[in-house]
């Protein structure tokens, strides 16, 4: 499980200390409530939920700490199923029918494209864990706290490269044909690449029928000098697996996005790929014992539950709790209502986190990637290992957000 293994890497001094949330006044919030959702998928091929369990534990801790000055947050949290018509559903009953003043802690394939017009027109910020899908990136009301990706599969991709200069040529770059998934979440890769010099293929498959043995065929057709799984961790195992079958690990470089940086990876793909795998971090290591990440441990351990996810999306989700409720507690208590928060929230200009290789931000441009600079990690001796250095991805597609950045003075 993911949590035995992040607990088995990381001292009790973790949990040494209370966790600190909000105003920190130790005291039960008691009055008129706040009303927040969030939308996950629970049921389905996957259970996609993790951002929203931790944004869930830290507004019990804000709660139980004076809340939003004396008001306490009601968190709801809902199930889209993976559905997209089920996705609308909620979204309405959490903005129409329960008066949300924002939704925090999404994670979800199908929340982005569903539910886009329903944000705009009732004006209500996302405050989102994890992005997957373009859409999710390109509109003005919803901010994800994780990089997406395409994002993500160019930076590990960028390291791999810069590792081995002048030796990676051609890269293969797997996805599932999930409807603004696959291809645009490889393409940032493949454009890089061949930027570079070299050349790219994409292969996306239905994640219902994966024959991993197949896939692996058809990348090895390529020639590629790297291949890319960039899918999440239960469809990358079986992957790993055909690949390990073909004893590819001392052929070809395998890099993978922050959907595999989960503690418990290098043992799901077994001590074949000591050393031969690198791992994009959206956010720093899970176990760095900073300041923040004891203090999201420290949430999750009293406020969560043992089996919610200590991984990267958990951070995420944590991160998008924090910084909205840091926001509300700005606000006039007696004038917490949607519009006044939306307003708030685009107001987020330079927000700072060890978690973070920069500041992040919402702003009031018409998209949203702030994140886009991170670590990455190597699996080693039964870990993912983060390397030192933070990597800005190179992504073309980015232009725009980086010529907004210098708009808000935060331009590298």
């Amino acid at each position: 499980m993911i949590v035995g293994t992040l607990m088995s890497c990381l001292t009790s001094a973790a949990y040494a200390a209370d966790p600190k949330c909000g105003a920190n006044t130790g005291k039960a919030a008691a009055g008129e409530p706040i009303v927040i959702g969030g939308i996950v998928s629970i049921t389905g091929p996957d259970n996609f939920s993790s951002s929203g369990l931790a944004a869930a534990a830290y507004f019990k801790c804000l709660n139980a700490n004076g809340g939003v000055n004396g008001r306490p947050i009601k968190y709801l949290l809902e199930d889209d199923a993976w559905n997209p018509e089920q996705s609308s559903q909620v979204a309405a009953k959490l903005i129409r029918d329960q008066k949300a003043v924002a939704l925090v802690g999404n994670m979800s394939f199908v929340d982005c494209g569903a539910n886009q017009g329903l944000y705009e027109k009732e004006d209500i910020m996302v405050i989102a864990g994890v992005g997957v899908p373009r859409d999710c990136f390109f509109q003005k009301n919803y901010a994800p706290t994780n990089a997406g990706p395409r994002v993500s599969n160019t930076k590990a991709v960028m390291d791999v490269a810069q590792s081995y200069p002048g030796k990676i040529k051609r890269l293969v770059c797997i996805a599932p044909n999930i409807p603004n998934v696959g291809e645009w979440s490889c393409t940032g890769a493949v454009t890089w690449i061949k930027k570079q010099g070299g050349d790219g293929k994409i292969i996306t498959f239905d994640p219902g029928t994966l024959d991993a043995t197949s896939i692996i065929l058809e990348a090895m057709a390529f020639k590629p000098d790297v291949i890319s799984v960039g899918t999440p961790k239960g469809m990358a195992v079986p992957i790993f697996a055909a690949a390990e079958e073909q004893r590819l690990a001392d052929k070809v470089h395998f890099t993978g996005p922050a959907s595999l940086y989960n503690l418990d990876f290098p043992r799901a793909i077994g001590k074949y790929w000591d050393g031969k795998v690198t791992v994009d971090m959206e956010l720093k290591a899970a176990d760095a014992g900073t300041p923040d990440m004891q203090n999201w441990l420290a949430v999750m351990e009293k406020y969560g539950k043992a089996s919610d996810p200590r991984d990267t999306f958990s951070q995420a989700g944590y991160l998008a709790a924090r910084v909205t409720a840091e926001t509300l507690l700005k606000l006039d208590p007696a004038k917490t209502d949607r519009a006044a928060v939306t307003a708030a929230l685009r107001n987020v200009k330079r927000f700072e986190s060890d978690m973070l290789c920069s500041p992040w931000y919402i702003g009031d441009g018409p998209r949203h990637n702030a994140n886009h600079a991170g670590p990455v990690s190597l699996v080693k001796d039964g870990k993912l290992m983060p390397k030192p250095t933070c990597i800005e991805s190179e992504d073309p597609e980015l232009d725009d957000v980086r010529a907004y950045e210098k708009t808000i003075g935060l331009a590298k």
